[in-house]
């Protein structure tokens, strides 16, 4: 009995383990221009932490999916699932 709720258990934290992810937002700058209401945003996804295909998590390409001119905050959000998948998104804030 007390082997089986041992190996369930391991199951469970083993399990936990592999669903975790980490995610992190940092504020990169902020300008003296006043907070606008368009919000861009950019993404790149990374395999294994080296493997990024063609993607573009700049803050020129967020500015311009958002259709920012005048650019008043930057934010960088990194998320990692063990490092094995790694995201990170630019979010630009302005007018």
């Amino acid at each position: 009995m007390f082997l089986r709720k041992l190996k369930a258990f391991a199951l469970m934290l083993t399990a936990t383990l592999f669903l975790a992810s980490c995610s992190l937002t940092l504020p990169v700058a902020a300008t003296s221009n006043a907070v606008g209401s368009k919000v861009g945003t950019s993404k790149a996804t990374g395999y294994l932490g080296i493997l990024f295909f063609d993607q573009d998590a700049s803050i020129r390409a967020a500015a311009k999916n958002g259709g920012i001119t005048k650019i008043s905050t930057v934010d960088i959000k990194s998320t990692s699932l063990l490092n094995i998948i790694v995201t990170y998104e630019t979010v630009v804030t302005g007018e």
